[in-house]
């Protein structure tokens, strides 16, 4: 790393805030040991993208201050730190001791690996570790993951023991996140529903084992969740909602990849009256049973997805939209819904419902007049053509054609900053739409828009986005000529390849 990348990170850290998205093994390891001798005591918070296990141990460790002798051992490093997030290679018993021993006012810890290859046992979290967690008694949120990124893996060495040993220490726990866990069975998860009083975040991701019974008898704990999220939990069922929703004050239900859902948790799932956030993925629900959540709770949603609900066509769009009104929905996913056409997308602009976030990619159905129908919507508060959209993703659509473009040029769609199409359409349509608006993010790649719910499910429902800035205003407003010529330059030469 260049030396003044280096002064420019030690200046950082005599901050109180620290976010360092990037890989941290690329620091030679002297200069690792330097930047962090140069830390604030002031420090209270530290997100690093990516980090190695043994780096962090190696940086939590008592360690060899600046200008001080061999044989001087600094007591403590990073003292006032309250919330670490890390990505690291493996989530290991030793780095866990290591950090809940000695940051001692810790009350936010979020841990997320990703193996590349089996762990180890030494290289692994085990129910040893576990019993680690919180000595201080400070800890309040807690997310360990493990990530399926590169390597289908969990954590196989911590069972229903751990859980146990762990709850212990946690009673005063406000938040917890636990993917990856697949030996933990009902046992496990009920201890931390009923030892943990003070609980209103729960995430449990890939629990394999994780079943209705946990909830029988939830009405029984003095609990008041108001964010669960159980994805790729699949031998959950309906009965699990039926229990779960005794906590009528959910705002936030995260239910992707549990298919055995259906239309009969629909209809609890419709008498919370404060869900903001409700996510149905791949789950067995119909166009029968989405009909409980227009009678319940569609007028409070901020976001819906039912991505990959194949049972779906297009009338549960004109079952939820027809005829509602003062909707506060902003963000919707219909991504891979075979039976989705341009008919459900008719219905959707008609309802002018003021969506900012719009996903449709996998839809074989969806065509050009969709395109067509955003681009001439208007939402409610009449602030042009097609003004709400800001995300719009329509990767491998199979209907969409060069036809569209001409749709997603200015002026249609004014605050669009992001969107998702496929590449092979024609690269210099695409190439030529990125120069036209060069304030929208055109990705074509099939990579998603936006950011990670998962990631982003605590900090608010909706995204932030810049209003339309004067420079965009001058470009849209002088410069519409030479734009339009060069992207229709590259239709006719698209046109010709076609002849």
């Amino acid at each position: 790393m260049a030396e003044f990348e280096f002064q420019a990170i030690s200046q950082q850290i005599q901050q109180g805030e620290l976010n360092l998205m990037f890989d941290l093994s690329l620091f030679l390891r002297h200069n690792f040991a330097r930047v962090w001798a140069l830390a604030s005591k002031k420090l209270t918070s530290l997100e690093i993208g990516y980090i190695s296990s043994v780096m962090v141990t190696e940086l939590l460790s008592p360690n060899v201050g600046p200008h001080q002798y061999p044989n001087q051992i600094r007591p403590s490093i990073l003292p006032a730190i309250q919330k670490l997030s890390l990505a690291v290679d493996y989530i290991t018993d030793t780095m866990v001791g290591t950090i809940s021993k000695g940051l001692a006012l810790l009350t936010h810890l979020e841990l997320r690996d990703a193996p590349l290859i089996e762990p180890r046992v030494t290289f692994d979290l085990t129910n040893s570790g576990l019993q680690q967690i919180n000595q201080h008694g400070r800890l309040k949120h807690l997310s360990l993951v493990r990530s399926q990124e590169f390597l289908s893996t969990y954590f196989k060495r911590v069972n229903d023991l751990g859980i146990l040993l762990m709850a212990d220490k946690c009673a005063n726990m406000e938040s917890i996140c636990l993917g990856g866990f697949c030996r933990v069975t009902d046992t496990g998860f009920k201890t931390i529903l009923h030892s943990c009083s003070s609980l209103y975040k729960l995430k449990v991701c890939h629990g394999s084992q994780l079943t209705d019974l946990v909830f029988h008898d939830i009405a029984a704990t003095s609990l008041s969740l108001t964010h669960v999220s159980f994805r790729w939990c699949n031998l959950l069922t309906n009965h699990a909602i039926k229990s779960l929703v005794r906590n009528t004050r959910l705002k936030v239900l995260d239910l992707r990849g549990c298919k055995n859902l259906g239309d009969e948790a629909l209809p609890a799932i419709g008498s919370l009256c404060e869900l903001k956030m409700l996510q149905l993925d791949n789950s067995d629900i119909s166009d029968v049973g989405i009909a409980y959540l227009r009678h319940g709770i569609i007028s409070s949603l901020v976001s819906l997805s039912v991505r990959g609900c194949k049972k779906l066509t297009d009338k549960c769009i004109s079952v939820l939209f027809d005829g509602s009104s003062k909707l506060e929905l902003q963000e919707l996913d219909l991504s891979n819904l075979p039976n989705l056409s341009d008919n459900g997308v008719l219905a959707l602009a008609k309802s002018r419902v003021p969506i900012s976030e719009l996903r449709m990619r996998q839809c074989p159905l969806i065509g050009d007049t969709s395109i067509m129908a955003l681009a001439s919507m208007q939402a409610d508060d009449d602030r042009g053509h097609g003004s709400s959209l800001r995300l719009l993703d329509l990767y491998n659509c199979g209907g969409i054609t060069q036809l569209s473009f001409r749709w997603l040029k200015k002026p249609y769609f004014p605050r669009l900053r992001w969107l998702g199409v496929t590449g092979s359409v024609n690269r210099d349509i695409v190439d030529a739409l990125a120069r036209n608006r060069p304030f929208l993010h055109v990705a074509c790649h099939g990579e998603e828009l936006g950011t990670d719910p998962w990631n982003n499910i605590d900090s608010s429902y909706m995204h932030d986005y810049e209003e339309l800035d004067e420079l965009e205003q001058w470009l849209q407003e002088g410069e519409w000529e030479s734009d339009d010529e060069e992207m229709e330059d590259a239709e006719d030469d698209a046109d010709v390849v076609v002849e």
